[in-house]
């Protein structure tokens, strides 16, 4: 489960405990009823059926906030006159039946301006205190307490109060939260794409840098040719091998670029990925020695990081990426660890590790890549010194 699908999962529960918390009290509500003899199956059930048909709206209204940022305002509507249909034949007990209202209140001031929704929480306080006197002018007791009607009144009026001054903003804060996580969450995705297209254009300059200068020259000595041939034929055929000569070389060099056998500068490289890195909101730590690789391992390692790199950006949802090069006498280690790539996607990776191994066997050197018991994933590659002719 990634960060986005955990925020979501963990709003979702906080703003339906509401609803839990309000079937708690209606079957509370219900059982002093009934214990006292004061149940009406004829209010009852109606009323259970709009709580019901309330409960499955305001979850519908949920949805269409969290997952589609719009505001259902006919369905707000519609739970609106459910929750006044549940509380009128439930009865306006704040701590019974009607806790529906303040329900209906915290699903409506979600993602509306801050002025509308104290005028909605105004108005469902007045809803409140309206049915809570006409429940006390019908003689219904309070929790199963007979009360002045003066008391009950006030009682009333103070609950719906605080209620209605603590339900819409609780749940405009953690929507507010779950709002932040996706914008944080889009903006990363916005800067990987960003620093991927990057990537691409850099290796599109490095093509052109790799046969540009050879097919420029091919098409000035190809023009020079068919300019010579009616007047020096030996110096045309001249030009002319010239030109077979180049384009075996470019047709060399780029397929070299495209199998990815080019040699690459590993300090470039580094300089190039940390930059990459930091650009999609990776923290990049770069450890390296101070001496110089030898010279058949820096263009393997540098291949090597590249590639890890590129995995880090496409497979992950990494915060950091550590990479380390040290070297001895007897071997060369480079090290890429970052704590993003899960275990269910390093199976992903095979393609790209397989021709890492076999950039790295090709100098006599190895390659692993797992996840590490401590939730983070490591790519090694580690090749003996000397090597071998």
């Amino acid at each position: 489960m990634d960060e986005i699908t955990r925020a979501r999962r963990l709003t979702w529960k906080v703003l339906i405990s509401n609803f839990v918390v309000m079937w708690l009290l209606i079957a509370m509500a219900t059982a002093i009823m009934f214990v006292e003899g004061r149940f009406q199956w004829w209010r009852a059930v109606p009323a259970l059926i709009a709580a019901i048909c309330f409960t499955w709206y305001c979850s519908r209204i949920l949805n269409e906030i969290l997952d589609h940022r719009r505001y259902p305002t006919r369905q707000v509507v519609v739970a609106a006159v459910l929750a006044l249909v549940t509380a009128v034949l439930g009865g306006a007990d704040p701590f019974g039946w009607g806790f529906v209202l303040m329900c209906w209140l915290g699903v409506a001031t979600l993602e509306i301006p801050r002025r509308r929704s104290w005028s909605m929480a105004a108005g469902a306080w007045a809803a409140g205190v309206a049915l809570g006197g006409l429940a006390l002018a019908t003689g219904t007791p309070i929790m199963g307490m007979d009360l002045p009607v003066g008391v009950g009144l006030a009682f009333y009026t103070l609950t719906y109060g605080i209620w209605c001054a603590i339900v819409p903003p609780s749940n405009r804060v953690w929507v507010w939260i779950w709002s932040l996580a996706v914008q944080a969450h889009e903006g990363r995705e916005a800067h990987t794409r960003l620093a991927l297209a990057e990537e691409r254009l850099r290796f599109a300059r490095d093509l052109h840098d790799l046969v540009g200068h050879q097919l420029s020259a091919i098409a000035v000595k190809t023009e020079l040719a068919v300019r010579l041939s009616d007047v020096d034929t030996g110096a045309a055929k001249a030009e002319m091998a010239e030109v077979n000569a180049l384009t075996r070389k470019a047709l060399k060099e780029l397929r070299q670029a495209v199998r990815g056998y080019r040699e690459l500068d590993l300090a470039a490289e580094l300089n190039s990925v940390k930059g990459v890195l930091e650009a999609a909101g990776v923290r990049c730590e770069l450890r390296i020695p101070y001496g110089e690789l030898p010279d058949e391992v820096a263009p393997a390692f540098a291949y090597a990081v590249r590639e890890a790199v590129t995995n880090v950006l496409k497979h992950s949802t990494a915060t950091f990426c550590d990479i380390t090069i040290r070297f001895t006498p007897q071997e060369a280690e480079l090290s890429v660890r970052n704590d993003g790539v899960a275990r269910r996607q390093a199976a992903d990776l095979g393609s790209g590790l397989t021709g890492m191994g076999e950039r790295m066997a090709a100098v006599g050197g190895k390659v692993s890549a797992h996840p590490t018991e401590d939730g983070e994933f490591l790519l090694k590659a580690v090749v003996s010194i000397p090597i071998g002719g």
